[in-house]
């Protein structure tokens, strides 16, 4: 076993670098509360600035070779969890139906938090709202695997969501699959500032249209205006059938907006949060169509 230090404002643990899955899976059991895994670490180290205490032991699973491992076949692409939003932006450069995903995990935060930042702790973190890759995997319908000690269990991303503060101890989020399709998809996001802000609010969505450009089906997801990103179930029901244009798409969100609620936060008030949606929409519909 491999153990170390691990340190940050004053608070401390320690961590076990585990060879395997399985090893891993076993000292998460074994740690119970006392401990969590450890991959890229980048909202982990940054607890004691939300005044949050570290956990006693770590499970260090960034080494592990199928939780860093991006397959990519004809019907599907499986991500290990571990695998860094600027490998996985990589991955997918070519993938020109996974662009919303391509694109979240190549402008989330800035490029040094991209190259440390592991697709799972992005999905993991409840208590982090502007995630980038959440909407964008809701938009492709995802299923996320989750292992344990006793088996490996497969859900939806969205189900997921709801459940993952109070999975039960020892479980740990170890692939995402994401189904292919022809649809067109795309990712806008409004930085409070600059490029490297956490984003007031992110669309990510996912269309196909026929030959006249009528939609016929629509996946569209909200993100960082509510405490957990969700679809616009709404907005996807009011799209069908009727020509994919950005402006009346937007038209369209404007009317909608109102029902989501902006989460509280220091850096701009709630209802401006859900004020931006209609513009987010018109810019996403048009990278979308390539305009």
């Amino acid at each position: 076993m491999t153990t170390g230090p691990l340190t940050k404002g004053g608070a401390s643990g320690t961590f076990y670098v585990a060879p395997s899955l399985a090893t891993a899976l076993d000292a998460l059991n074994d740690y119970g509360a006392d401990g969590a895994p450890f991959a890229g670490g980048t909202w982990i180290m940054r607890a004691p600035i939300r005044h949050q205490q570290l956990k006693a032991r770590y499970v260090a699973i960034g080494t592990i070779p199928e939780l860093s491992a991006i397959r990519i076949d004809a019907d599907a692409i499986e991500i290990g969890a571990a695998v860094t939003h600027a490998a996985l932006a990589s991955a997918l450069a070519d993938l020109p139906e996974l662009a919303v995903l391509t694109s979240a995990a190549g402008s989330s935060a800035n490029p040094a938090i991209r190259a440390m930042a592991t697709i799972g702790g992005n999905l993991s973190a409840s208590d982090f709202s502007a995630a980038d890759c959440v909407p964008a995997l809701l938009c492709l319908d995802a299923q996320v695997e989750i292992a344990s000690k006793h088996g490996h269990e497969r859900m939806s991303l969205d189900a997921f969501l709801k459940q993952r503060s109070t999975l039960a101890l020892g479980r740990l989020l170890t692939k995402i699959v994401v189904p292919r399709s022809l649809c067109k998809t795309a990712h806008a996001r409004l930085p409070l500032r600059k490029a490297g802000d956490y984003p007031v609010a992110i669309i990510s969505l996912s269309l196909d249209a026929d030959a006249t450009a009528h939609v016929r089906k629509a996946r569209i997801a909200v993100g960082s205006v509510e405490t957990v990103a969700r679809r616009w179930e709404r907005l996807e029901t009011e799209l069908l059938g009727r020509v994919l244009d950005p402006a009346k798409a937007a038209d369209i969100a404007a009317g909608l907006a109102g029902e989501f609620t902006g989460r509280e936060s220091v850096e701009v008030p709630p209802w401006y949060r859900a004020s931006v949606l209609p513009g987010l929409v018109r810019r996403a519909t048009a990278a979308a169509l390539g305009a």
